[in-house]
């Protein structure tokens, strides 16, 4: 299988989008909604989109791994955001102008002034502009970037669970190479994960959209991205993603990302084209998943996948680790 894109940019919807001016259904802070016109974005068909890999979107939060300290080593996610006064400001401007775009729209940034600060091991995306040697937003006012997951860090914590450093090793949830309708969670060497995007999802990330552990017993794994196949995905056609999402069991997902020959991804979310996310019973959470973690590491969660290797359950939600 070909290397798969990583997800290092905001990537674009296959629809051509509009603003309505009424409360997202994603974000409850935006007094705005993007939806998906019927119109395919020329960026998905100049990409070659119909003979594209399909694959699931998964609802967590973004990961990436890359060398820090001289090994590899998971990064979080942190956008580098606009200050309160400048948010407030960009709001305003993109409200006058209809436009969830206000970067590309000719809103004027100050870069040394507008935006929060980060800590200093923060790094641009790949792909990020820059001016006179800073990076410059994008059309959405942020400027994408990552942090290193630190063992300390608390704010990281559930990031940390799924990594060891001592003995370079990330829990990965991923499909059976030998039956694709069934999941497995592994460890991976991170040294295998280099330079790739992954999305930590479970317990306490995003509202625990695929049922993962307890409270008393937080369960997390990372899913590389573009790892998870669609099932005879359905044509790129408005009424007919619409149909799959709402009829098609497998269209129980938050919604579909193509992975392009050239390296372009584009995706939908449910969201996108007015359907609710989460569902009750999601696609991935349903699967049946064998644990297979025989290495064993530092940290809590390593030590209860060890105590479950070899045992399979009916779905990926039932896991459990008191058997």
């Amino acid at each position: 299988m070909r290397r798969l894109g990583s997800v290092q940019q905001k990537i674009p919807c296959v629809f051509l989008t509009d603003v309505m001016e009424e409360q997202s259904r994603k974000r409850d802070c935006q007094q705005f909604q993007v939806v998906a016109t019927e119109n395919v974005n020329p960026v998905a068909l100049q990409a070659n989109i119909h003979s594209a890999l399909a694959t699931e979107k998964l609802d967590g939060t973004c990961c990436y791994v890359t060398v820090y300290k001289g090994q590899p080593y998971l990064w979080a996610r942190l956008d580098r955001r606009p200050n309160k006064q400048t948010e407030k400001r960009f709001k305003k401007y993109q409200h006058s102008h209809k436009s969830c775009k206000g970067f590309l729209s000719g809103f004027t940034w100050n870069i040394e002034e507008d935006f929060k600060p980060v800590p200093e091991t923060w790094i641009p995306a790949h792909g990020v502009k820059h001016h006179s040697g800073r990076p410059v937003p994008d059309e959405h006012g942020h400027i994408p970037g990552w942090v290193p997951v630190e063992r300390d860090n608390k704010q990281y914590c559930w990031h940390s669970s799924v990594v060891d450093y001592n003995v370079g090793l990330a829990l990965v949830l991923r499909p059976r190479r030998d039956n694709e309708d069934m999941l497995e969670i592994t460890s991976v060497p991170l040294a295998e994960l280099q330079e790739q995007t992954l999305e930590l999802i479970g317990t306490n990330v995003n509202g625990n959209p695929y049922g993962l552990g307890s409270k008393k017993q937080p369960v997390h794994c990372l899913v590389t991205h573009g790892s998870v196949p669609i099932r005879n995905p359905p044509p790129v056609d408005f009424q007919q993603l619409c149909s799959w999402f709402h009829e098609n069991p497998d269209g129980r997902v938050e919604g579909i990302v193509w992975h392009c020959s050239d390296g372009t991804l584009i995706k939908v979310h449910r969201h996108h084209l007015g359907l609710k996310w989460p569902e009750a019973n999601t696609c991935l959470g349903n699967k049946p998943t064998a644990i297979r973690v025989d290495a064993y590491g530092s940290t809590e969660l390593f030590t209860s996948f060890v105590a479950l290797n070899g045992h399979c359950f009916s779905r990926l939600q039932d896991i459990h680790f008191e058997l």
